[in-house]
């Protein structure tokens, strides 16, 4: 028998949305190194930070400096990387807030697995589509010519598969779209699926005095 039980807080989900005035959720782009992920969340937070929403961005690379540092790249700390930073991303749902996840997360197993973490309609999954033949002549950090040269093993792309979205829920093409493009397009869902409002946090109140 466990010795540990959840210890419920007086203060709620629904009570800190309605303090900022609006819904929170998390904007999980996944995409191959170099695609656009980082300079797209980046964009969006700024955009969202201008119109009042209380936001924080979780990188994949600023996490591997703290939270995740002592993972490396096979598929079991991959999983936990993914778990991890899915974890905190729910914490900052749960304080009102909208986070928005920067990861390569390759495996679509992982990404449903953060997907079953939140509640219906709180994880937004943004397809951040770009061919590795335009991320490879982009290469910011210099790492696919380091994995083609043998120095990196396991790297995504290259001798490691990605798995895009099935059924994401937003794709931006990032050789065809401008950043602004892509950002107005995560915008233009959020908006719709009214999470920059208080809509869905009057809904969740409705059901949750049915239940």
């Amino acid at each position: 028998m466990s010795t540990i039980v959840w210890q419920p807080t007086p203060v709620t989900k629904a009570d800190r949305r309605r303090l900022n005035g609006h819904s929170s959720c998390v904007v999980w782009l996944t995409g191959l190194s170099g695609s656009g992920k980082s300079t797209i969340a980046c964009a969006l937070e700024l955009a969202l930070h201008e119109r009042g929403v209380h936001t924080y961005l979780l990188d994949g690379d600023n996490l591997r400096h703290g939270l995740n540092r002592d993972l490396g790249f096979s598929a079991d700390h991959r999983a936990e990387n993914i778990r991890r930073a899915a974890e905190v991303a729910k914490l900052f749902v749960d304080a009102g807030i909208i986070v928005i996840c920067g990861l390569i997360s390759p495996y679509r197993r992982d990404r449903e697995a953060a997907r079953a973490l939140f509640e219906p309609g709180e994880f937004i999954e943004v397809f951040v589509d770009c061919p590795v033949e335009v991320c490879k002549s982009r290469d910011p950090k210099g790492l696919y010519r380091r994995a083609l040269a043998g120095e990196i093993k396991g790297f995504t792309g290259i001798d490691d598969p990605y798995e895009p979205p099935e059924a994401p829920d937003v794709v931006v093409r990032t050789d065809r779209m401008s950043i602004e493009a892509c950002v107005k397009a995560i915008l233009h869902h959020l908006e719709e699926a009214g999470r920059l409002g208080l809509q869905d946090v009057a809904a969740a109140e409705r059901a949750a005095v049915k239940r």
